[in-house]
């Protein structure tokens, strides 16, 4: 679990640094990306810069996470404290998108070494 534990922190620190090319080199090619604003996913890496790209136009998220557990199936669940504030750093009010305050948990599928799937959990599906 410590290698893919490794690349996941690192995903979080790239996220939260703005480096876009960063995270992608962790990913498949053809990833499924959890779309948190809008529902569904997103899929390879030129939809995942379009999503992140467009989110971050918009607000200023922040994850953090706090701990990790392995899942049956192998996936990699992240217990994360999501902040999610306006582009000038105060809390939201009044959005109409899905991002708000809140532990959520990211689960995440490796392929071959890299993330080929991410989905989000609400925090009471979160055991870790």
């Amino acid at each position: 679990m410590d290698d893919d534990v490794k690349i996941v922190e690192r995903l979080y620190d790239r996220f939260n640094a703005r480096d876009i090319d960063g995270v992608l080199t962790a990913l498949t090619d053809d990833v499924a990306w959890a779309n948190g604003m809008d529902g569904g996913h997103v899929h390879g890496h030129e939809a995942v810069r379009a999503y992140w790209t467009r989110q971050w136009a918009m607000v200023s998220p922040r994850v953090e996470p706090v701990g990790f557990q392995r899942t049956a199936d192998g996936a990699i669940v992240a217990e994360v404290l999501q902040s999610v504030r306006d582009l000038e750093g105060r809390p939201l009010q009044g959005q109409t998108h899905g991002l708000k305050d809140k532990t959520v948990g990211h689960v995440f599928r490796f392929r071959d070494g890299k993330v080929a799937r991410f989905d989000i959990q609400d925090a009471d599906q979160v055991a870790v």
